[in-house]
């Protein structure tokens, strides 16, 4: 009996022993995971997915079959958030995360926001809890995409493209926000307060295409405040010629390439040198 006793508690050892080690592996997984976040005006969108390989596969009809949901990923189903209302295909869509399903045919593919978003793969998917459906026309590419990726490109203040990428296969959407009103109301109380943003404000008018004198007289304030600032004087410039005081705009421009060189900004001498060119 003490012999029984004295093996099991040996194999009771062993084992723990050999369970902690298992435990305490550091394996990679067979798909990465990668989580984005992506300004877009004063918003953002954030992104995470898992990214499988190729590895000598055929991917489109045959790994992921065409004209089934698709997780548009591998694992978990991928989510992706929205911090404030955007526009996609027309339609609008409110803050919150989604899961994002495709559709992947021989011709248009269909992209899918769906309400559920955790879950494993699309096996408990359901149409009905759709939020938004549309097609997007795929782009080949002329190099092939070893690993699965979503990138965000062509990032502008009000849009950006999402950027499906896999096997020879490209799958590109357009999401917009509107965010005027919200940017001016905040704006308008800022200029209401004690420390007064000029600066951005002329920059924001000037690449939006709003009021230029507007612009111009506020960047006139911000390099009262700060006359040693060379890229107050590149943007100063770039205002003034675009409000056609070309004199102006090159007398800007030769300033910040001095204060520039003062302090050996090599970066705001070109611009500054750039700007003087564009004024003359």
């Amino acid at each position: 009996m003490k012999k029984i006793l004295t093996l099991l508690c040996v194999t009771g050892v062993l084992f723990a022993t050999a369970s902690g080690a298992f435990a305490q592996a550091k394996l990679p997984p067979a798909s990465s995971s990668q989580h984005v976040s992506q300004g877009l005006g004063i918003s953002k969108i954030e992104l995470t997915y898992q990214r499988p390989s190729a590895n000598g596969r055929t991917i489109f009809g045959g790994l992921v079959p065409y004209d089934q949901v698709w997780r548009t990923g591998a694992n978990n189903a991928t989510a992706i958030t929205f911090a404030s209302e955007v526009e996609i295909a027309g339609k609008k869509v409110p803050a919150g995360t989604y899961g994002l399903f495709t559709i992947p045919t021989k011709g248009d593919w269909t992209v899918i926001l769906n309400k559920t978003y955790e879950q494993w793969g699309s096996y408990t998917y359901k149409q009905e809890d759709d939020v938004l459906r549309f097609n997007v026309k795929p782009t080949k590419l002329a190099k092939k995409v070893e690993t699965f990726s979503i990138n965000f490109e062509n990032v502008t203040s009000s849009s950006l493209d999402v950027v499906l990428s896999w096997e020879n296969v490209a799958i590109p959407f357009t999401i917009k926000v509107d965010q005027k009103e919200e940017i001016m109301a905040s704006l308008e109380a800022a200029m209401k307060g004690e420390k007064k943003p000029y600066f951005q404000a002329a920059q924001y008018y000037f690449q939006n295409g709003l009021d230029i004198n507007k612009a111009k007289e506020w960047v006139e304030e911000a390099d009262k405040g700060n006359t040693k600032a060379p890229y107050i004087k590149y943007w100063k410039s770039q205002i003034l010629n675009k409000a056609g005081d070309k004199a102006g705009a090159a007398k800007a421009a030769q300033e910040g390439i001095e204060i520039a060189k003062q302090s050996n900004n090599v970066e705001y001498i070109k611009l500054n040198t750039d700007a003087l060119k564009a004024a003359k």
